[in-house]
C-alpha cells in the first residue's frame, strides 16, 4: 500500500465510490452556508446595521450602548469583532467533543442551524432596534465559524492528500455559485421592490432573512451523506470549558511547531481578507457614496469571478506549488487595498474594476490555504486543529474588524481605515515565505505530496 493510501486509511476516510459520494455532500455545506457570507455579512448586514444605528444616534452620531459612546459607523465592526470573540469560546470546546466521540455531524447540524435561524431572525430588524441587530449578527457569525471548523475537519478524511487541492477548490466554487445565484434574486427584488409592494427596507430584511432558510436547508444534504468516524488512536479531547481546551490544543500544537507556524502566517494574512469581505460595502456605501444596487452588482461580479478564480488558481497549485500561489494572492491582494485607498466617490466603475480583482484571488486564497493545512495535520486530531484553523480563518479574525471600526473612531475617514489593513497582507507574507511547508507535512506524520 502506498504512503498516500496509508494516510487516507488512517484518517477514516471512505473508499471509492463512496468518497465521491461524500465528497459531492461536502461541497454542498459551502453551497448552503456561503449565502451568508455573500448575501449578509457582504452587501446588505454592513450598511443596513449601520443605517439602524444612525437612527438611534444622538446628534453627534454616537449610540451609547451599556452607556459606553460608540460612533455609528462602527457598530457592525465592533459586531464582528464580538461574534469572533464568542467562536473562541466555543470551537475549542466542540473540536474536542468531536475529536473524543467522532461525532462531528450532530454538532455541524446545531452549529448550521442554530446560525441560520439568527440569520431568519434579521427580518425582525427595523427602526432603531440596533442591539438586536447587533445580537443577532453576533450569533449567527460565531456559529457560522463553528460550523465551518466541523465541516473542514471532514477534508482530511474525505479526500486523499493528492485531492485535497481540488477537492477544496470545488467546494468554494460551489459556495460562489450559490452566492451569485441568490444575489441575482436578491437584485431582482431590491431593485423592483416598490413593484412587488414592498419598502427598501423590508426587501433588505427579506434577503436577510431567505439567506437564513437557505442555509438550512441545504445543510439537509451534507448531513445526509456525510458519515461519523469512530475516533481514533489520539484523538481524545477534554470535554471542559473553551479556554481550557484551547490551551490544551495549543499545547499539543506546540509539537509541531512548523504547523503552527503556518496557523500564525494564516491568522495574519486571512484577518485582512476577512476585514476586506465584510467591510467593503460599508466602504462603498459610507465613503464612495454608491447606492445598494451597485453594491450587490459589484458582490455578484465577486461571486461570479470567484468561481473561475477558485478553479484557476487550484490548476495553477499543481504547477508551482499552493505555497507560491497563496503568495502571488497576496501580492495582488496588496495592490487592491492600495487602488481601493484611491478609488473616487461616485464612480462605480471603478469599483467594478476592483470587485474583479477581488474575485479572481478570493476564492482561491482561501481554498488553497484550507488545502495545505490540511496536509499539516496529525491523524485523529483533524477537528481539533480545524477549530484552531476556524479560529485563523474566521475565530481570531477579530484585530482587522478592531482596526477599521478604530480607525473610522479616531479619524472619520473609511479610506484611512481601509489603507490600514495592508500590514495584514504584508506581514502574512513575510510569514507564510518562512515556512518550509515540505518539511512540515513531514513533521506532522503524514506524506508529502509531490507538488506543494
Amino acid at each position: 500500500m502506498s504512503d498516500a493510501e496509508t494516510a487516507d486509511r488512517a484518517a477514516g476516510a471512505a473508499e471509492p465510490p463512496d468518497r465521491k459520494r461524500e465528497q459531492r455532500g461536502w461541497y454542498f455545506y459551502d453551497f448552503a452556508c456561503s449565502v451568508y457570507s455573500t448575501s449578509v455579512l457582504t452587501v446588505f448586514i454592513g450598511p443596513y446595521l449601520t443605517s439602524v444605528a444612525k437612527a438611534a444616534a444622538d446628534a453627534e452620531g454616537f449610540v451609547h450602548p451599556l452607556g459606553v459612546p460608540i460612533r455609528a459607523g462602527s457598530v457592525f465592526a465592533y459586531a464582528v469583532s464580538a461574534s469572533v470573540v464568542l467562536a473562541v469560546l466555543v470551537m475549542p470546546l466542540t473540536g474536542a467533543a468531536a475529536d473524543r466521540t467522532g461525532r462531528k455531524k450532530p454538532l455541524l447540524a446545531a452549529a448550521a442551524y442554530l446560525g441560520a435561524a439568527a440569520t431568519a431572525g434579521m427580518f425582525f430588524l427595523d427602526g432603531d432596534r440596533y442591539l438586536l441587530g447587533a445580537f443577532l449578527l453576533i450569533v449567527a457569525n460565531a456559529s457560522l465559524t463553528v460550523s465551518m471548523a466541523l465541516y473542514n475537519a471532514y477534508l482530511p478524511q474525505i479526500a486523499a492528500p493528492e485531492e485535497r487541492d481540488a477537492v477544496s477548490s470545488r467546494g468554494w466554487a460551489f459556495g460562489y455559485t450559490s452566492g451569485a445565484l441568490v444575489l441575482v434574486l436578491d437584485l431582482v427584488l431590491y431593485t423592483g421592490h416598490e413593484s412587488f409592494g414592498l419598502t427598501e427596507s423590508e426587501a433588505v430584511r427579506i434577503c436577510l432573512a431567505s439567506a437564513g432558510l437557505w442555509w438550512g436547508a441545504f445543510t439537509l444534504v451534507p448531513l445526509r451523506r456525510l458519515r461519523d468516524r469512530r475516533a481514533a488512536p489520539g484523538g481524545e479531547g477534554t470535554v471542559g470549558s473553551g479556554w481550557r481546551q484551547l490551551t490544551a490544543t495549543l499545547r499539543d500544537m506546540r509539537r509541531h511547531p512548523l504547523t503552527l507556524s503556518f496557523l500564525l502566517a494564516y491568522l495574519v494574512y486571512n484577518d485582512g481578507v476577512q476585514t476586506v469581505i465584510s467591510q467593503a460595502s460599508v466602504y462603498g456605501s459610507e465613503e464612495l457614496g454608491l447606492d445598494q444596487t451597485t453594491l450587490i452588482t459589484a458582490v455578484l461580479l465577486v461571486q461570479v469571478l470567484a468561481v473561475a478564480g477558485a478553479l484557476g488558481m487550484g490548476r495553477l497549485a499543481r504547477v508551482h506549488g499552493a505555497k507560491r500561489t497563496i503568495l502571488g494572492s497576496l501580492a495582488v491582494w496588496t495592490l487592491i487595498l492600495a487602488a481601493g485607498y484611491f478609488l473616487p466617490a461616485g464612480e462605480p466603475v471603478w469599483f467594478f474594476a476592483l470587485a474583479a480583482a477581488i474575485g479572481l484571488v478570493l476564492g482561491g486564497s482561501q481554498a488553497l490555504s484550507r488545502s495545505l493545512f490540511s496536509h499539516l495535520v496529525p491523524c485523529g486530531k483533524e477537528a481539533e486543529y480545524f477549530s484552531a484553523y476556524e479560529m485563523s480563518d474566521r475565530g481570531l479574525s477579530w484585530l482587522g474588524p478592531l482596526v477599521f471600526g478604530l480607525a473610522y473612531q479616531l479619524t472619520g475617514s473609511y479610506r484611512d481605515a481601509i489603507i490600514s489593513l495592508v500590514i495584514f497582507f504584508a506581514l502574512g507574507f513575510v510569514l507564510l515565505a518562512r515556512v518550509p511547508v515540505r518539511k512540515a507535512v513531514a513533521a506532522a506524520g503524514n506524506p508529502v505530496p509531490d507538488r506543494i
